[in-house]
């Protein structure tokens, strides 16, 4: 089993900062690509930023300059580190990790519970 658990979220003012922490623990053998996702009210989820197993990042336009994406592969972690927050960036954030499990080294898409960000006005 794989399990991807988000950590971070919470309620914050415009022009604020917010860091997002995902940690995945279980039966892995390696990770290929992390990234965030969120999802707001009545929306589709879309990407915000994902990170490669090599380190190149690519982000969402409406995040670009604003969100840093980072992962440390000695702990199986990705965050996302938020400043100057918009109100239109409230959502339910989501981890996602492609990953390789162990023993039959198969390989999918494993998702984190979700974190709410609020950013008020």
């Amino acid at each position: 089993q794989v399990h991807l658990v988000e950590s971070g979220g919470g309620l914050v003012q415009a022009g604020g900062s917010l860091r997002l922490s995902c940690a995945a623990s279980g039966s892995i053998f390696s990770i290929n690509d992390m990234g965030w996702y969120r999802q707001a009210p009545g929306k589709q989820r879309e990407l915000v930023a994902v990170i490669t197993s090599g380190g190149s990042t690519h982000y969402a336009d409406s995040v670009k300059g604003r969100f840093t994406i980072a992962r440390d592969d000695a702990k199986n972690t990705v965050s996302l580190q938020m400043n100057s927050l918009k109100p239109e960036d409230t959502a339910v954030y989501y981890c996602n990790a492609n990953l390789r499990t162990t023993p039959a080294y198969r390989t999918g898409d494993y998702w984190g519970q979700g974190t709410q960000v609020t950013v008020s006005s």
